[in-house]
């Protein structure tokens, strides 16, 4: 109940405070002449880093992994969301793909989460609000693929994949696929940021606009649409 108080506290005044125009990285910003996403990823990238340690300390002192902590702790939330994670992976690409890619995908799903719902703090900023950041990742991604499959069958047989099972149409299917997979961490990119920057939009309005109580379910909806 007292978690609870001071959770309603903080959406209260902190959505006055912000509706002020108060951002702390826009603060930085100007201090170190630093581009405020630019900061935000920082920041993000270091609390991400202790709360991975924090949770690998936590998991050495267990005796019994498979029991896990009474209430909600940070590892319950953890590996909540890992498990999470690991079941959508297993369900699309199967068992074995499952546990060789999940290093990765666990890694993008859980960053971008955290930094999405950095958006959602009052006076603070998400990166993923800039297109620097979600192209990098895009792109990031579409790297890493494109390695992975190149190793999985091969170089020729990559590029035969594109082609289409129809060797007239091949040189047409073969472009439209190209052009198709080289736009989609454009696409992805753009999806992203729109999605944040709209969210935190509505929310930066009815937060100038009545900055008691309103804003509160559109900080349920922000969580939503973090996720």
């Amino acid at each position: 109940m007292k978690s609870l108080i001071t959770l309603l506290a903080f959406c209260l005044t902190g959505s006055v405070w912000a509706s002020d125009g108060f951002n702390f990285f826009h603060e930085l910003e100007h201090t170190f002449h630093v581009p405020a996403h630019s900061i935000s990823l920082f920041v993000a990238m270091i609390v991400f880093l202790v709360l991975g340690i924090a949770y690998r300390s936590k998991l050495s002192n267990v005796q019994n992994t498979v029991i896990p902590d009474s209430g909600i702790s940070l590892r319950n939330i953890i590996e909540f969301l890992g498990q999470m994670m690991m079941n959508s992976a297993r369900s699309v690409m199967g068992e074995e793909s499952a546990k060789k890619y999940y290093s990765y995908i666990v890694f993008v799903f859980t960053f971008i989460l955290f930094t999405n719902v950095m958006g959602l703090i009052p006076g603070s900023l998400t990166p993923n609000e800039n297109l620097n950041t979600t192209l990098a990742l895009g792109l990031f991604t579409f790297i890493y693929f494109n390695i992975q499959g190149i190793r999985a069958v091969g170089f020729i047989n990559y590029m035969k994949h594109f082609m289409g099972p129809l060797l007239p149409l091949a040189p047409l299917i073969f472009c439209i696929e190209i052009i198709s997979i080289c736009i989609r961490p454009v696409s992805l990119a753009f999806r992203l940021r729109g999605n944040m920057s709209g969210d935190h939009l509505v929310l930066g309005i009815f937060s100038d606009l009545v900055p008691y109580i309103v804003p509160i379910p559109f900080y349920a909806m922000g969580l939503f649409v973090s996720f």
